[in-house]
């Protein structure tokens, strides 16, 4: 089989894992899995709000499920590791069951959308989208947005910082789909980021002495000389900075990769 088959069919056959999981475990808050191939078998380590629906009683479930999936796709000997998810509200896949749940048992879209969208930012994320498509209130499908917060939309950043979930709603006209996209508490944004301010340490320089001056991400050090005069030194990456003492004497200071400076 060609390499590039192979890839395709394992990646088709993840999908469809998937799926299964999804419509089994929906009660227990289904929030993802990941699915990795070891010496002993195919490891399933699902994510879910409720492991106790899962595992049923005396783990009675979860040998039918792992039953199941060792039939139908053909697996030597799978194992299930059930993980509870550690904030529901912030799991996109959870949140996104829950919003169909709402629209199947007849809440009003934008009414189910406000509310799930209120839960993800009091649960302290840094910004949410949920879209809604398909036939809302009449036979004519359209699209409603529901955004709070901050989202990007475009670069490489988005693949590593938002979150995505999709599900179905299924109502009498037809289905709904249900994306919800988060940005975790945890994200580090790449227009975010901290300017350090500059910072002075005074060091007492004695007559043929070395003194070791240590300077972490700073750009100036102000050096105490003899007769209480004191100098100010530049510190500049990998070069050497002179100090200006008075009485026409120079000292210099060198500097190593911006971490110590040494005055001789």
């Amino acid at each position: 089989m060609p390499v590039e088959k192979k890839f395709i069919m394992e990646g088709l056959e993840k999908y469809r894992l998937n799926e299964f999981l999804a419509k089994s475990l929906v009660t227990a808050g289904y929030g993802g899995a990941e699915l990795n191939r070891t010496p002993l078998g195919m490891q399933i380590i699902v994510y879910v709000e409720k492991p106790g629906l899962v595992i049923g009683r005396g783990g009675e479930k979860i040998r039918k499920t792992t039953e199941e999936i060792r039939k139908k796709f053909n697996l030597d000997n799978p194992q299930i590791e059930v993980v509870e998810s550690e904030n529901a509200r912030l799991n996109p896949l959870i949140m996104a069951n829950r919003l169909a749940n709402l629209l199947e048992r007849g809440w009003y879209f934008r009414r189910a959308g406000h509310n799930i969208l209120r839960e993800i930012m009091a649960a302290g994320a840094l910004g949410c989208e949920i879209v809604l498509a398909g036939k809302l209130t009449g036979p004519r499908a359209r699209t409603e947005k529901f955004v709070k917060g901050y989202m990007i939309h475009a670069g490489e950043p988005v693949n590593d910082i938002v979150k995505r979930g999709y599900t179905i709603a299924k109502k009498k006209l037809g289905v709904i789909g249900v994306n919800v996209r988060i940005i975790l508490p945890s994200a580090r944004l790449p227009d975010k980021f901290e300017v350090k301010e500059k910072e002075e340490v005074t060091v007492a320089v004695k007559e043929k002495e070395e003194v070791t001056v240590a300077v972490k991400d700073k750009e100036e050090v102000t050096v105490a000389v003899k007769d209480k005069e004191e100098a100010t030194v530049v510190v500049k990456d990998k070069e050497g900075a002179t100090v200006v003492v008075k009485d026409k004497e120079e000292a210099t200071v060198a500097v190593k990769d911006k971490e110590e400076a040494t005055e001789g």
